[in-house]
């Protein structure tokens, strides 16, 4: 299926004005960044809110389901090691069921839960925090540039930015990939993507483990000293 001549739309993670057409499946329209890598879904594609949410509702998150526990575990371990006791974090993306915040506030932290379906409070997003969790939110974002921006104000310096979502690596496995099946995943992230967004807002990228990247903001002294005199 041939792409009609509209042009590309700049990138919805980096802004970028190179993007090429990548695929058409099923009358779904996927485009490709060159510059950050990510590719994601035609806008005119994405599915309305309401579709989303009951989607979301359909996930079956046991918070106490051992297996959900350690699947959260590849982002919490990685994370928690990183800070230090009693910090104040975010859940943002949390989803109907936030079993990450329940982990995170069990190793001592204070944690608040954002989502714009299922715990929508304008208040959350009015603070600071030493550190954001995002799990499994990253590939629904619809304005993903504009998100990461919200991020970064939210951060505090020397805060860390915790991002968990299924890294796109082999385009000949795209059309059958389990992860762009979903109908509520909108872009995929590669580990360059991340550390493109993490360029892009001054932020040092870790990648620990598979599909999960750790961002920190930097700390108040080393802003300072960046700064011209």
């Amino acid at each position: 299926m041939p792409f009609e001549d509209t042009g590309p739309p700049p990138c919805c993670v980096c802004a970028a004005s190179a993007v090429q057409p990548f695929l058409v499946l099923q009358g779904l329209r996927y485009w490709r960044c060159v510059r950050c890598e990510a590719t994601f879904l035609d806008r005119a594609h994405r599915p309305a809110p309401a579709r989303e949410r009951a989607h979301y509702l359909g996930h079956d998150n046991d918070a106490a389901d051992e297996g959900y526990r350690r699947f959260l575990g590849k982002l919490a371990r990685p994370l928690l090691a990183r800070l230090a006791p009693g910090r104040d974090g975010l859940d943002y993306g949390c989803g109907p069921g936030p079993a990450l915040a329940g982990m995170l506030r069990e190793a001592g932290h204070r944690v608040r839960l954002y989502d714009p379906f299922f715990f929508p409070d304008p208040e959350a997003l009015d603070r600071s925090y030493d550190f954001i969790a995002c799990s499994e939110a990253a590939e629904h974002f619809h304005r993903p540039a504009e998100e990461f921006v919200t991020l970064d104000r939210l951060l505090r310096p020397g805060g860390w930015l915790a991002v968990m979502t299924c890294f796109q690596t082999d385009d000949a496995r795209f059309a059958d990939w389990h992860y762009r099946r979903d109908p509520t995943h909108v872009v995929f992230y590669r580990a360059a993507t991340l550390r493109r967004i993490a360029d892009r807002h001054g932020w040092r990228c870790e990648i620990p483990v598979k599909d999960v990247a750790l961002m920190r903001k930097a700390p108040a002294e080393e802003r300072d000293h960046q700064l011209p005199s």
